[in-house]
C-alpha cells in the first residue's frame, strides 16, 4: 500500500506535463468528505490516504504519495437529485430560497447560478415539490460547496468569507448574514455537530 499524507489543491504550482503523467482516482463525495481512506488509483496501486483532520478533497485535486508520485483526484458520478426552478412560473429567486431551506436543516448543497444538486433524499424531494421546483435524479459528479470552517483546511485562507453560500448559519458568518438569519443562527450553533443527519 502507498502512503498518501499530502494534497495539492487544484495542481497549483505544479507543470502540466506532470499532471498529464500522473495515474488518477475516481472518488465519490462520501469518501471525499473524509480524511482517511483507501482506493485504488489508475495504475492498479492501492492508496493508503491520510490527510490533516477536516481536510475536503475535491476533483482537480493532487495527492502526493510518500514515493513522490502524484495521483489526481476525479469527482465520481454519484446518485444526486438536480433542483431547477419551474420553466413556466418559476425564477431564479426560488433556488435561493431552497437553498436557504435546505441549508437551515445542514443539507450539502452544490450551489449553480441555475441549478443546485444534493443527495437524494425523498423527503426533501417532496418539500421542494412543494415548493413548485422541478426536482430530478441525476448521476453527475458531486462537489457540495464547502462553508467557510471547511476552506482553511483546504488552503483557502485568504477566501473563507467566500465560501458561506452553503446555507449554514454559524456564529463566524454573522457579519455577511446580517440581521435577517440571527433569530436562526443561535439555535443552530449548540448542537451543531449533531445535527448533521436530519433530513
Amino acid at each position: 500500500m502507498l502512503t498518501v499524507n499530502k494534497l495539492i489543491p487544484q495542481g497549483r504550482g505544479l507543470a502540466a506535463v506532470l499532471l498529464k503523467r500522473a495515474a488518477s482516482v475516481e472518488l465519490d463525495w462520501d469518501t471525499r468528505q473524509k480524511s482517511r481512506f483507501d482506493a485504488t488509483d489508475s495504475a492498479g496501486r492501492t492508496l493508503g490516504v491520510f490527510l490533516p483532520r477536516g481536510t475536503v478533497v475535491r476533483g482537480g485535486d493532487v495527492l502526493v504519495a510518500e514515493d513522490g508520485s502524484l495521483v489526481k483526484v476525479a469527482a465520481a458520478p454519484q446518485p444526486v437529485m438536480v433542483i431547477t426552478p419551474c420553466p413556466h412560473h418559476g425564477s431564479p429567486f426560488d433556488l435561493v430560497r431552497a437553498a436557504y431551506h435546505l441549508g437551515n436543516r445542514h443539507v450539502q448543497i452544490e450551489l449553480k447560478p441555475d441549478h443546485l444538486k444534493i443527495e437524494p433524499d425523498h423527503v426533501l424531494g417532496e418539500m421542494l415539490d412543494r415548493m413548485h421546483l422541478i426536482v430530478k435524479e441525476a448521476h453527475a459528479a458531486f462537489e457540495p460547496e464547502g462553508g467557510a470552517y471547511q476552506a482553511e483546511g483546504h488552503a483557502h485562507h485568504g477566501h473563507a468569507h467566500d465560501d458561506h453560500g452553503r446555507g449554514h448559519a454559524h456564529s463566524h458568518d454573522h457579519g455577511h448574514d446580517h440581521s435577517h438569519d440571527h433569530t436562526h443562527d443561535h439555535g443552530h450553533d449548540h448542537g451543531h455537530d449533531h445535527g448533521h443527519k436530519h433530513g
